[in-house]
């Protein structure tokens, strides 16, 4: 199990360790399945979408777009079927927030796509879960049995009328499957590459019909939203950014693991105050958003962890990750650790993907060496500009901010290698 860092505030893992992830009675026993009974019995589709839209909940999987926009769109596509998706499929180096609301509360995410379902007029889901997070399909799976044994999933819900039903796919691990596109070309038996959008999942998703895809965290704010109102949860966080944010703690520090706090927390209270402060050296930087995320330094310690004030900075918050690293830590081996990681799971469907991430590596394992000359820096820099514009999916374009803001903070450490030096005796030049 994940180890939880003493959340300040408790709404997604309200129920994480608490109950018995195997037991619908303990979770009933909380509120459990309230949320879906109230939204059947009292409201109609379009209340439960302006609910979810006045929240100002925005997409935890890394995107941060509003879900009840999400859902409005869906709802008013003229086509049907309609479907849900969750997407489970954490393979982002860093991040495991979605793996404990999993394995410690899955009932919380089937209510979640329910409400979800009857919102926008869809009638199937599924859950695209990480193939290597048995314990989380093991724990979903029971939990949709017991689920359709107390008549929460099926046929007529609760005698409402609504019917819902939910499969789990398991992925094979292929980290591009995570992107929504390629997740959903999965799920229908094809190899997981991303497709050109427009059109988006809201109009022509999954089989070309209208479909919802939400990440666990994201749906795992559904019920509690519904039962204590929008105004309650913007009580937390920011004003652009309501609500708690679940955040992966991990590297030189303290106490690996994850807490859930408000929106806006800062990069120095999450090290400090919850994750135990520095393991032995000095900070020297923070990775925020998995691999694919940018390098934070001294300077960006108080800098308020939210997407509105990230993206003004040119940064962005991801899925919620943050790897910490110390002054032991060489940037250049990093960073080629970065890039191996991006050669080795691009699909190759689009060229700037399949040779650019090649070269990325070529180039920055060559600095590393003290093979490598000055305009190489540039090379670089250039290569992920070229990839941020023409690559097909995320992964194609996400090189640039990892390898920008490393250099904003770093190029003199990479001029050293050049030179035939590692400042840290990690490169063995």
């Amino acid at each position: 199990m994940v180890k939880e860092l003493k959340s300040p505030v408790r709404i997604v893992l309200e129920n994480c360790g608490k109950i018995n992830p195997e037991s619908i009675e303990e979770y009933i026993a909380q509120g459990g399945y309230k949320a879906v009974n109230r939204v059947l019995q009292e409201m109609k589709p379009e209340e439960v979408i302006n609910e979810i839209k006045a929240s100002g909940l925005q997409g935890r999987g890394g995107a941060a777009f509003p879900t009840g926009l999400k859902w409005e769109f869906t709802s008013r596509a003229k086509d049907t079927p309609r479907y849900i998706i969750c997407n489970a499929d954490e393979g982002e180096p860093g991040t495991f927030k979605d793996r404990p609301i999993l394995e410690g509360d899955p009932h919380k995410i089937i209510e979640g796509m329910i409400i979800a379902g009857y919102a926008v007029g869809a009638h199937y889901g599924y859950i695209y879960i990480r193939g290597e997070y048995i314990l989380s399909i093991n724990r979903f799976q029971k939990a949709l049995e017991q689920a359709e044994e107390h008549r929460f999933l099926g046929e007529d819900i609760l005698e409402s009328g609504f019917n819902f039903q939910i499969e789990i796919h398991q992925g094979a691990g292929s980290y591009v499957c995570g992107e929504e596109t390629a997740l959903m070309d999965s799920i229908e038996g094809k190899r997981g590459n991303p497709r050109f959008k427009p059109p988006f999942p809201p109009s022509s998703g999954l089989w070309k019909k209208p479909t919802v895809i939400n990440n666990v965290e994201t749906l795992a704010n559904i019920a509690p939203i519904i039962l204590k109102g929008a105004d309650w949860f913007r009580g937390f966080g920011t004003k652009e950014c309501p609500g708690t944010k679940v955040y992966a703690v991990s590297g030189h520090v303290k106490e690996v693991g994850v807490v859930e706090a408000p929106m806006g927390i800062t990069l120095r209270k999450i090290i400090n105050e919850y994750a135990g402060g520095m393991r032995q050296g000095k900070f020297k930087m923070a990775q925020v958003g998995g691999t694919a995320g940018a390098i934070l330094g001294e300077d960006m310690l108080d800098v308020s962890l939210d997407y509105a004030s990230l993206k003004r900075k040119g940064l962005v918050l991801g899925s919620g990750a943050i790897l910490v690293m110390d002054e032991t830590t060489c940037c250049v081996d990093m960073l080629k650790c970065f890039l191996n990681f991006f050669k080795r799971e691009c699909c190759g469907k689009c060229v700037p993907g399949r040779i650019g991430t090649e070269k990325l590596l070529e180039i920055t394992t060559s600095i590393s060496q003290g093979k490598g000359k000055e305009d190489d820096i540039d090379l670089i820099l250039q290569t992920a500009k070229v990839m941020q514009k023409a690559s097909l999916c995320a992964l194609g374009q996400s090189p640039i901010l990892p390898i920008s803001t490393i250099l904003k903070y770093f190029k003199e450490e990479f001029i050293e290698h050049i030179k035939g030096r590692c400042p840290t005796g990690v490169c063995k030049i």
